[in-house]
């Protein structure tokens, strides 16, 4: 059974990334998506980054995660404020509610799952928080990769711990969360009856630990930052070439063998290195060998040679050349804003729904702050001016 997505809506008080990168997944589903924002300002992430526009409240940062949404303002210090909240929960209706407030603000704020379920019993309520909601702890993303231990695992081995190139604990909380709102909505068909959904982003990060959690926990093997090799399999690095890298990655010995059978790696066919824990056993040496070959030829030459011997094998893209890879240029998504002539260009969902396909990859340019006010509340019979009067919007 189809579920009829472009049918729901989604009100969200959201910030920051994780909880904005959950709703564009749903967005991008063909959800109405409504974020609601504090005024005057909104969103701090509308602040941050360069301000591409010439707008203010539009700076880069905030553009991206927040394509194909709608905007509201809404105060919700305010009683008139928590008031107009239950009746848009009530009354669009509001088929998911999100936010990523800290739990010790649910009640205040008039958001907290009791109060909204009561006016609603089909609504999906989702929070996404630091540590779970027993804990007002604030979190950030790099915080979290450093006490998940992605650090401990990121990094050359005598060097410092490093933090990820993207903010993956925020990324994947949403994915996370992504998951189980679909698994809410078929329940929730099944049933008739919504759910409270809580994501802690600390016990989101640790999920994907599974094999160093293991190792460590159960057998008391060390799990150690490798830059760029592999702890099991050898060779799994990146070499210099004649201009520039080259990562390959041996993931069998019959790949091995495959390679030394070339008049190139003729010199490393070594009974020692024939099976997998040979190489790793000396994988300094062999990397070291690897490399004096490898820097005789171009980068292409060299993924030309290993892809033709069935071994994965890649250059060291630099963004603008991954954007360029005709896998990653045939899907792109484009949101084009009439205001301004600019366009931006995102990256599509691993698995493309039917309602972008349907759009020629196209979505809604990413909404000004309060600019759906007139729209929502409107058609709610609300007299916008007199709550932005009130400073209710």
């Amino acid at each position: 059974m189809t579920i009829p997505f472009s049918r729901l809506t989604v009100l969200s008080i959201e910030q920051a990334t994780t909880l904005p990168y959950l709703t564009l997944h749903l967005a991008q589903e063909g959800m109405r998506v409504i974020r609601a924002e504090n005024p005057p300002r909104g969103d701090p992430n509308r602040w941050v980054g360069a301000n591409v526009l010439g707008e203010e409240g539009m700076n880069a940062y905030f553009l991206p995660n927040n394509a194909g949404k709608e905007a509201i303002t809404l105060n919700l210090a305010s009683d008139e404020g928590k008031t107009i909240l239950h009746a848009l929960i009530a009354k669009l209706p509001v088929d998911i509610f999100a936010t990523n407030q800290r739990p010790k603000d649910y009640a205040k704020l008039g958001i907290d799952f009791e109060t909204l379920r009561a006016l609603n019993p089909r609504l999906i309520w989702v929070g996404i928080t630091g540590f779970g909601p027993a804990s007002n702890e604030a979190a950030y993303d790099p915080i979290l990769q450093a006490r998940a231990g992605f650090m401990d695992l990121t990094g050359e081995r005598a060097g410092t711990p490093l933090v990820f190139g993207l903010p993956m604990v925020d990324l994947g909380a949403g994915e996370h969360a992504y998951g189980q709102v679909m698994r809410a909505l078929y329940l929730r068909e099944q049933t008739g009856q919504g759910a409270r959904i809580d994501v802690s982003m600390f016990q989101s990060a640790v999920s994907w630990m599974v094999s160093p959690v293991m190792l460590t926990k159960s057998f008391g093997q060390a799990v150690e930052r490798r830059g760029n090799t592999h702890q099991f399999f050898a060779p799994v690095s990146v070499y210099p070439t004649r201009d520039g890298f080259v990562y390959v990655a041996v993931g069998n010995d019959k790949q091995w063998e495959a390679i030394v059978a070339t008049r190139e790696f003729a010199a490393l066919a070594r009974d020692a290195y024939a099976r997998n824990a040979g190489r790793i056993a000396d994988v300094a040496v062999l990397n070291r060998a690897i490399a004096e070959i490898t820097r005789a030829q171009s980068t292409q030459e060299w993924i030309e040679f290993f892809v033709a011997l069935g071994v994965p094998a890649s250059r060291v893209n630099s963004m603008r050349e991954m954007i360029a890879d005709e896998y990653v240029h045939r899907t792109m998504l484009t949101a084009h804003d009439a205001r301004t002539g600019a366009t931006i260009h995102l990256p599509a969902p691993a698995v493309v729904p039917g309602f972008l396909r349907d759009a020629s990859f196209q979505m809604k340019f990413p909404p000004r702050l309060g600019e759906d006010n007139e729209r929502v509340y409107g058609a709610l019979g609300y007299d916008v001016a007199k709550l932005k009067e009130r400073g209710v919007i």
